[in-house]
């Protein structure tokens, strides 16, 4: 297969000899950048220049977009199609050398780069040239009218994975996050789509990045030391009971044996943006504390598709996102068989970068921008994805279900794509907003992280206060054990 693809891509070289070319350039300080350009060009050519980090740090990542993108132009096979790749060196500085070199060989758009910081170095030249920019970065921060990007964006995740939660009924949800600049955007999100979705964000805990242990931040997010209070409480009266030859209370007592808690951990959902070890480790603290389905519903981001969880019985029936899968096998097989690698699913965004580029290429739309931001969006091999004029996209998730059997679909993103058609809006604070429960953080630099300022006293004030709610709950439990308490 590998010399049957060469060999295409030679016979495209050698029909268009008096065309096509490989040539190199000048690059950043004196280093070659590679631009191969592939396709015929004349006056009907649609020109895109790949910015990629073929070298440095990042040169595997920048090979594994170039490979997939060539498949793309196999599969395409369109003659009017004229790509280049430019070298980004997986530096700002390399970026701009680059985006210097792509206006200049007259590129119609841009794909690329892959970091956040290489984008934000190329993004004033772009738009004083004019020219589009669809990157693969997976910053919200540097996205912009005219600069898109294929990545897939906290914010949609998020909004995605609280509105299916939504629907089915949870209405309290918790946040276990880390400290970092990942955590607030999590948490930005999740206020945002708590807000749309009429539903509370009741406490949030952070952690320090890099930890394991989620002993304690488990233990204070769930109220397990007052739970953990009326449960002795109880136990003692019980106690007193038996003592004084009561039977039933014998029998309620080893009823409360193994029960460490009573009453509400104060959410009905619980996000947790992490994967593999991490992951695990803080959902069986949560099952410890009493936080488990079916009471509390865990949910997750496409980070928990790269792990391996139908064999943890604690994460049975969660949730999470992850982008739609109609062809993926497709595209891995194809790349196996050419390149003798599997893919990462970073991979498939250049495979779909050029497919949208093969699109827009036969509109003959003088107003690229109104064509890359039509409502109607893209079909790739990873499902459905639309741009919005400010940058952000939507791809069509699914909504997986953890099982010990298998993971499954229960909600398939294109129905989400189809009813969903605007990027997420800002939240807005006013006197009836109630704030979350913190944990792991200042409140006031929580605060600003999530919100960007510090909250009025009225709201501060307003703190979710589940205590009747909590006892409630603990009077259900014992009910539900055929225990009655005075």
């Amino acid at each position: 297969m590998l010399k049957k693809f060469c060999f295409v891509i030679l016979c495209l070289f050698t029909i268009s000899c008096s065309s096509t070319n490989i040539k190199d350039e000048g690059g950043a300080e004196s280093y070659t950048t590679d631009i191969a350009e592939i396709g015929i060009s004349d006056s009907k050519s649609f020109r895109i220049g790949m910015l990629l980090p073929l070298s440095g740090s990042d040169a595997k990542y920048g090979q594994g977009l170039k490979n997939a993108s060539m498949l793309a132009l196999q599969d395409i096979n369109n003659p009017n199609l004229v790509l280049q790749y430019y070298d980004t060196q997986s530096s700002p500085s390399g970026a701009r050398t680059a985006i210097e070199n792509a206006i200049n060989q007259r590129s119609n758009l841009i794909i690329g780069p892959l970091k956040s910081t290489e984008v934000q170095s190329i993004s004033n030249e772009t738009i004083y040239q004019g020219v589009p920019v669809i990157a693969f970065s997976t910053s919200q921060e540097v996205l912009q009218p005219t600069v898109y990007t294929l990545g897939l964006l906290i914010d949609e995740q998020i909004d995605r994975i609280i509105s299916y939660a939504a629907l089915q009924g949870r209405k309290r949800f918790a946040l276990l996050l880390p400290d970092n600049a990942t955590g607030g955007s999590v948490a930005r999100a999740a206020v945002k789509s708590a807000q749309k979705n009429n539903v509370q964000i009741t406490t949030i805990g952070f952690y320090t990045p890099g930890t394991s242990d989620f002993s304690q931040i488990a233990k204070d997010m769930t109220n397990y030391e007052a739970r953990h209070a009326r449960v002795v409480n109880i136990k003692n009266k019980l106690q007193t009971l038996v003592d004084g030859g009561d039977a039933s209370a014998q029998k309620a007592l080893k009823k409360l044996e193994t029960r460490e808690g009573l009453g509400d951990v104060g959410f009905d959902a619980i996000i947790i943006p992490e994967g593999g070890v991490k992951l695990t480790a803080a959902i069986s603290m949560f099952a410890y504390y009493d936080a488990a389905f079916p009471s509390v519903q865990f949910l997750g981001t496409a980070i928990w598709d790269s792990s391996k969880l139908n064999n943890e019985a604690v994460i049975a029936k969660g949730l999470y996102t992850a982008i739609s899968k109609p062809q993926t096998n497709y595209f891995a097989n194809q790349y196996y068989s050419v390149f003798n690698d599997r893919p990462s699913s970073l991979y498939t965004l250049a495979y779909d970068a050029i497919t949208i580029a093969n699109q827009l290429s036969f509109l003959n739309d003088n107003n690229l921008n109104e064509s890359i931001t039509s409502p109607s969006g893209f079909q790739g091999i990873g499902g459905k994805v639309r741009f919005f004029k400010d940058g952000s996209n939507q791809h069509s998730l699914d909504i997986i279900e953890i099982l010990p059997s298998g993971n499954i679909v229960v909600d398939s993103g294109s129905n989400y794509f189809e009813t969903t058609s605007e990027s997420l809006k800002d939240f807005n604070i006013d006197s009836n907003y109630q704030l979350p429960k913190i944990f792991g953080k200042d409140h006031t630099l929580a605060q600003i992280l999530i919100y960007g300022q510090t909250i009025a006293p009225e709201n501060q004030n307003s703190v979710i206060n589940n205590t009747e709610n909590d006892i409630d709950v603990a009077n259900k439990q014992l009910k539900d054990l055929g225990i009655y308490i005075n």
